[in-house]
């Protein structure tokens, strides 16, 4: 990932049983108060509270897509969690985490 490492959202992966196996410059330094880059080789359920866990747990079952957005100290931000395939073998989960702006606007585009 070292093309992405200095993108401005934050991009996380891991594995098929949820460790960490990799975070760019602004995953490690949104989470740097849990360890940062030292997140890396550890599981996502000692990272997230029990009812996320319960969700991680289902994602990783069901690989499915989970999107939406939160809001936290007045910054809203997109997650999109989405399974990662390798030649079509199920191989973990990438997150992104954009903050999203105040004012954005949505455009409705014809074909």
């Amino acid at each position: 990932m070292k093309t992405l490492q200095e993108v401005p959202f934050a991009i996380t992966i891991s594995d098929k049983e949820g460790i960490i196996l990799d975070m760019n410059d602004k995953s490690a330094s949104t989470f740097e108060k849990y360890g940062g880059k030292a997140l890396i080789g550890e599981s996502l359920f000692e990272c997230h509270p029990p009812k996320a866990a319960e969700k991680l747990k289902e994602l990783l079952q069901t690989h499915t897509i989970n999107a939406y957005t939160i809001e936290k100290n007045g910054v809203r931000k997109l997650i999109y969690q989405a399974p990662r395939f390798e030649e079509g073998a199920f191989v973990g989960y990438v997150e992104l985490s954009l903050v999203l702006p105040d004012e954005m606007p949505n455009f409705i585009r014809k074909e």
